[in-house]
């Protein structure tokens, strides 16, 4: 398991404006350089939550523990969770449990596999 954390302890629960939709919809540009589907539609995104208003754990996993753009998505999720504005503090808990495989995808991500 591992755990990344960002702090922005400027933030307030009065400058909060962050929802689940809204982290959803950030997580929908983030791609898997290697498969075209975003990390949401890829179904990698176990759990979204909001704490207190101003906090955000995801738990996510990845196509594979060995994963060679790892780094790259956690960065990337991380900031662009951060970037919503509101957010204090960002955890990512990546899991591999359970492991991640094609039964995850959503529907919209099988249609667009299937067209490729």
């Amino acid at each position: 398991m591992f755990i990344y954390w960002i702090n922005n302890s400027d933030v307030s629960e009065e400058q909060n404006n962050i929802s689940k939709e809204r982290i959803i919809a950030v997580l929908q540009s983030i791609y898997d350089y290697e498969i075209p589907i975003d990390i949401y539609e890829l179904g990698l995104i176990y759990d979204i939550k909001i704490i207190d208003k101003v906090d955000v754990k995801i738990i996510m996993t990845l196509t594979s523990p060995n994963c060679p753009v790892a780094n790259y998505l956690l960065v990337e999720v991380k900031r662009k969770i951060q970037d919503l504005g509101g957010v204090r503090n960002v955890e990512i808990d990546l899991t591999f449990d359970p492991p991640w495989n094609p039964s995850m995808l959503s529907e919209a991500a099988r249609l667009k596999l299937d067209t490729l």
